[in-house]
């Protein structure tokens, strides 16, 4: 990783939340760049893979050429924050996914896509996440849940029964989007991701 002052931060920029994500990210004082070519993985400190369509994203990575590069950069250490399809992306296995659906992987869980149901039954709620002051407003749009964690996942917090915030190592996952709504001018989840680079 680079060092300097500044933490430079890289949002995958091939579908989704894009703008939401640099801009609560540059109102915590980092350098936010959108990420679209391998390359540029080399000069960033972490990572966030936005909301969206998962399948998208990753058909997009694989045209760009960007997906093996996201797996070996991942792999390698990379900090990196998924959000609801950021999630899916980061995790090892996947249920009701579409046939050959491909993820980057790194985080030791299973997720059920769509698990809260389509567009029409999107929901917000307030929950607890461990790390976080006070409750946070969770947007939840066509979110997966986590089925299955490892043994090294931590679950930060929970909707119901079902983990919807993960942490393990470097990476972090939420199946809602801390990027909407009056979470994101807080940016306390970003901030918990930030407080995960700064401590590796």
């Amino acid at each position: 990783m680079t060092q300097r002052t500044q933490r430079r931060i890289g949002v995958l920029a091939l579908q989704g939340d894009v703008r939401e994500h640099l801009a609560t990210l540059s109102a915590l004082g980092t350098e936010a760049v959108p990420v679209r070519r391998p390359a540029e993985l080399g000069t960033i400190d972490g990572l966030v893979l936005p909301g969206g369509e998962s399948t998208t994203i990753a058909k997009l990575a694989r045209t760009f050429e960007l997906l093996d590069p996201l797996r070996d950069a991942i792999r390698g250490g990379l900090p990196a924050f998924g959000t609801c399809a950021g999630m899916i992306l980061l995790a090892d296995r996947i249920l009701d996914g579409v046939s050959g659906q491909e993820t980057i992987g790194g985080l030791d869980l299973t997720v059920r896509r769509n698990a809260f149901g389509r567009q029409i039954d999107s929901f917000e709620a307030d929950l607890s996440v461990s790390g976080v002051e006070g409750p946070v407003h969770a947007v939840f749009i066509r979110a997966p849940w986590v089925e299955e964690v490892g043994p090294g996942v931590e679950v930060l917090a929970r909707a119901g029964e079902h983990p919807v915030a993960v942490r393990q190592g470097r990476l972090m996952a939420t199946s809602f989007h801390p990027e909407v709504g009056p979470e994101a001018g807080r940016g306390r989840l970003h901030r918990l991701f930030l407080d995960l680079i700064a401590a590796q």
